[in-house]
């Protein structure tokens, strides 16, 4: 029996490698925490655990770090059928040093080369159509622009969601590190946008990609958005759905790591959609709540170290907030 996702998370998968020690350089840093992680991999399982059907779609090395990555997702429940393995290019691992409150910078990626590993190698031909003749929602992010391949991969992703009918959500996630050639980013990242339903970035991002951080304004130079995202760290989110704008204020916790806390948002967000996107567009009080409920599943997983190990359960989301006496029904 074939299982059909209804969402679809292409990107990459990696291992972070977040310093053990904190407010240290990268040269002053002793001992590491390896921690898996990936935008569209965190995505991916964080929909899982709010009881969202999920596929990965990604490149792995067929190496000891790629089959515990693979265990893992086998392990939460992600559908694997997508995953591409590499015979010679290895697992990707990102260095991340943290501020003393947790903050993150990303410090490159050890003795290797951007361009070596595998997520690179993602191909085009071997994307799996039949995924998506059922998925609800692609989310992509913009990493894989950055190499000839994986690039070709993702606007062949984007074709098959158009043929489908399958919604496409785009988070900014800029990471310079990631890139060999720094101006080619930023139009390899607006043409990606010209295909995106729905358009998630951070404050910074939306100030350097389209010199505003009002998402109404962001919305009307990309007539086929359905919804703009705007996350403002601890302050929250600034939002334009449908056709209402909004500031839904962040939630006061204790962080240990914010490494993965915009991926779970995009997940609250998309488990919100899942079930009534049609009522988040166009009933502003619906809209808000999808919001607040994104929020807390970012906020919760800022609670503990790790992208994928701190993510909330839905259980967990809907018991947190109906603490804070906030409905999110």
């Amino acid at each position: 029996m074939i299982c059909y996702p209804q969402i679809l998370c292409v990107g990459e998968i990696l291992f972070d490698c977040l310093a053990d020690q904190l407010g240290t350089k990268l040269n002053e840093v002793k001992s590491w925490t390896t921690y898996p992680g990936g935008a569209p991999a965190n995505v991916a399982c964080g929909l899982i655990k709010l009881g969202v059907s999920t596929a990965f779609i990604g490149c792995i090395g067929e190496d000891k770090p790629g089959d515990e990555l693979v265990a893992l997702l086998k392990k939460i429940g992600v559908n694997l059928i997508g995953i591409q393995r590499h015979s010679t290019a290895k697992t990707r691992q990102i260095y991340v040093i943290r501020s003393q409150e947790g903050e993150r910078h990303f410090a490159g990626f050890g003795n290797f080369k951007t361009e070596e590993f595998a997520d690179t190698q993602l191909e085009a031909e071997q994307l799996k159509e039949f995924l998506f003749t059922q998925a609800k929602y692609l989310v992509i992010g913009t990493l894989l622009l950055a190499y000839p391949q994986s690039k070709k991969a993702i606007f062949r992703a984007i074709e098959l969601a158009k043929k489908h009918q399958t919604s496409i959500l785009v988070d900014v996630n800029w990471r310079p590190v990631f890139w060999q050639n720094i101006e080619q980013a930023k139009p390899l990242i607006m043409e990606l946008l010209k295909h995106a339903d729905f358009i998630k970035c951070s404050q910074e991002e939306a100030a350097w990609l389209f010199n505003t951080e009002d998402p109404q304004k962001i919305a009307q130079q990309f007539p086929k958005s359905k919804g703009i995202l705007i996350t403002l760290g601890e302050k929250g989110c600034h939002y334009y759905l449908g056709n209402h704008q909004g500031v839904v204020e962040g939630f006061s916790v204790t962080v240990r790591d914010t490494t993965g806390a915009g991926d779970s948002f995009v997940a609250g967000f998309l488990s919100q959609c899942s079930d009534h996107e049609a009522e988040i567009l166009n009933n502003p009080e619906v809209a808000k709540k999808a919001i607040i409920h994104s929020n807390a599943v970012g906020a919760l997983t800022t609670t503990k170290p790790g992208a994928i190990a701190a993510q909330p359960t839905k259980k967990e989301v809907e018991i947190w907030l109906k603490n804070r006496s906030i409905t999110n029904n």
